[in-house]
């Protein structure tokens, strides 16, 4: 990141923070659709459109810890995680506003404090928000979940991977997966793909807190399907004491810890290899595993394949699109933040568009196919909205590619 760029986008910020009102799009003039006659049992429910769409997004920018003056490039990328997404978010509803709806994007310095975050319910702006984007931490999101509930006013989590069972708000609308449909997407496909007259499935969990959060739902929904034989151990030196030649095994490893992970993977390609004859694993892995370094010729060899919700194709011209107006916009490259903030400003700005005050009517409709992730969210009652798009990526070609 260049330094002078990036004093200049923090100046740039300090500004938006005091005024918080970015470029708004002219509409466009409606054009004329042919009128299609509809069924009675089918008549629409009449959409309240906006005339201007308001928008309020909280991160934790903490701009009162930086020295704008003496800030070096160390200083600024401690802060760019905020910045990047709230650049891709612009971005996304920028190019929402191209369809015509005005937006009012109101953007709040939370400085990662519920504190900051309290002092925003007296403020006139965020409190005509037809939706929040936001806090993006776990924490801030218990915080506001009373303010959401009271006053009916949807929430985005954007960025946070936790059950939407911790938050304990109807309003709310998990964007990223949680770790329960990372293994039911993982069980989903051994059951589909998988003979279950010979086929053992295989958990190797050691059994530590955030092991169990993923063995937890891998074994639930394996239960659930009793065709298939499942067995569980605490490591892969115990699993092959009894292991059965001429059987397939789906083993999948519940930990993200590179130092239990490793040797894993090193003891079933041994396994997989023997000079007698090896055994029939495919593995299966945490899905964390995405941002880690594994020896890529053994997860290949052993057929891998992980859950991610976060995938980037280079290839494709919407990103390579996204990449070149985002440069000419800020003079640098989009980070994951950046995509992920397109995506959301994309998806919700269009609905907003659209549908007006009807917009989470038409949640569970609309699918997103996006830069990172797809969005297809389900609807529960307490829970609120849920992504449940999710990737398997299998590592084939020195790479991983997806599969489904």
């Amino acid at each position: 990141m260049n330094l002078k760029n990036s004093y200049w986008i923090l100046l740039l910020f300090t500004l938006v923070l005091g005024a918080c009102s970015p470029k708004i799009r002219t509409p466009k003039p409606p054009t004329s659709k042919p009128v299609e006659k509809e069924k009675p049992e089918e008549k629409k429910k009449p959409v309240n459109k906006f005339t201007q769409a308001s928008i309020s997004l909280l991160a934790p920018f903490r701009l009162d810890e930086i020295n704008l003056k003496t800030a070096t490039k160390a200083d600024v990328e401690k802060y760019a995680m905020p910045i990047d997404f709230y650049q891709g978010f612009k971005l996304g509803i920028d190019s929402a506003a191209a369809s015509g709806l005005n937006f009012k994007l109101n953007v709040f310095d939370t400085q990662d404090d519920n504190a900051h975050i309290s002092m925003l319910y007296k403020n006139e702006r965020f409190k005509q928000s037809n939706l929040i984007v936001g806090p993006v931490f776990p924490d801030g999101q218990k915080f506001i979940a009373s303010y959401s509930k009271e006053n009916n006013i949807p929430v985005v989590s954007p960025l946070a991977a936790s059950s939407p069972l911790e938050f304990n708000n109807p309003n709310l609308i998990s964007i990223v997966n949680n770790i329960d449909l990372h293994g039911k997407k993982i069980a989903s496909y051994i059951t589909r793909n998988f003979n279950p007259a010979n086929t053992i499935v295989v958990l190797i969990n050691p059994r530590k807190s955030e092991d169990e959060q993923f063995a937890a739902p891998l074994r639930t929904y394996l239960q659930s399907n009793p065709k298939f034989i499942v067995q569980e151990y605490a490591s892969a030196y115990t699993f092959e004491t009894k292991m059965i030649k001429g059987k397939q095994y789906a083993v999948i490893v519940t930990s993200a810890d590179r130092a239990f992970v490793l040797p894993t993977v090193e003891k079933l390609y041994k396994l997989k290899n023997l000079p007698t004859g090896g055994y029939n694993i495919n593995l299966f892995g945490h899905p964390n595993w995405v941002k880690q370094n594994y020896p890529t010729e053994k997860v290949q060899a052993l057929n891998t394949i992980v859950s991610s919700s976060y995938k980037i194709d280079y290839k494709s011209t919407a990103v390579t699109s996204f990449i070149k107006k985002y440069r000419r916009q800020y003079g640098f490259e989009p980070g994951e933040y950046a995509f992920k903030g397109f995506d959301i400003g994309v998806y919700f700005g269009k609905l907003l568009d659209q549908y007006g005050e009807n917009y989470l009517e038409y949640m569970t409709k609309e699918k997103y196919k996006g830069l990172h992730n797809n969005f297809s969210f389900i609807h529960d009652e307490k829970l609120g909205y849920i992504n449940t798009s999710l990737m398997l990526l299998k590592y084939k070609n020195f790479a991983l590619n997806i599969i489904e």
